[in-house]
């Protein structure tokens, strides 16, 4: 479990492997293994929970199997790109972002990045799969980072970047045309199962009341 509050700055070593036969990922993290990291922890990659199978003083490795390469185009890794690294959290820790499992739904491109203010309008395609999940005000996950949505169409959604999120994290170089991992809000994805099988049930659509003790539970 994470938060979507990146703490720390990565670099890739090394990327070997192709999609079909998945990849050994080497990222360089010295800061977040200062921290604290064992074999078989969990870290969130760009927002994609990787299992520490060796790591030294410097470096992480991790196995990318295939459906995790899929929903995430690690395949365009090279050596050199900067990646977003959070380790899992800790009982106790302060959540100051939102729930985040490192479990990437999609890839999905930049349509444009606008400055705004001291930071930046991010415009990311918005994929068919999630469009029930996006909503304005909502949280979503974007290469791991938490962001509010500040607003939805029916092809794309926006997030104002702030200059600190600008700074420490991918999203800061990112622009249009390059991709990012997005991971819908699993409050929102859990809200969506509980009314997609309550309207199953009923046969007719759930009433804004349904939808509210969708969201309650």
């Amino acid at each position: 479990m994470f938060s979507g509050l990146i703490a720390h700055d990565g670099r890739v070593a090394s990327v070997e492997g192709d999609a079909r036969r998945g990849l050994t990922l080497v990222v360089e993290a010295p800061d977040a293994i200062a921290d604290g990291v064992a074999a078989g922890d969990s870290v969130a990659i760009n927002g994609a929970c990787l299992t520490v199978v060796a790591f030294d003083a410097r470096t992480m490795r991790f196995d990318v199997v295939p459906e995790t390469v899929a929903r995430t185009g690690f395949e365009a890794l090279r050596a050199g790109d900067r990646v977003n690294v959070e380790l899992s959290l800790r009982v106790g820790d302060r959540l100051g972002g939102h729930l985040v499992y490192g479990h990437v739904d999609a890839s999905a491109s930049i349509l444009a990045k606008t400055p705004e203010g001291q930071g930046f309008r991010l415009h990311v395609v918005l994929p068919d799969a999630l469009a029930p999940l996006i909503v304005e005000k909502g949280y979503v996950a974007v290469d791991g980072v938490s962001l509010t949505i500040a607003s939805v169409t029916a092809d794309h959604f926006t997030i104002a970047l702030i200059p600190e999120t600008a700074r420490r994290t991918t999203l800061g170089t990112k622009g249009p045309g390059d991709r990012v991992n997005l991971e819908a809000d699993p409050v929102a994805r859990y809200a969506q199962g509980a009314m997609t099988v309550y309207a199953q049930q009923r046969d007719s659509a759930p009433t804004a009341d349904e939808v509210a003790w969708a969201y309650e539970i």
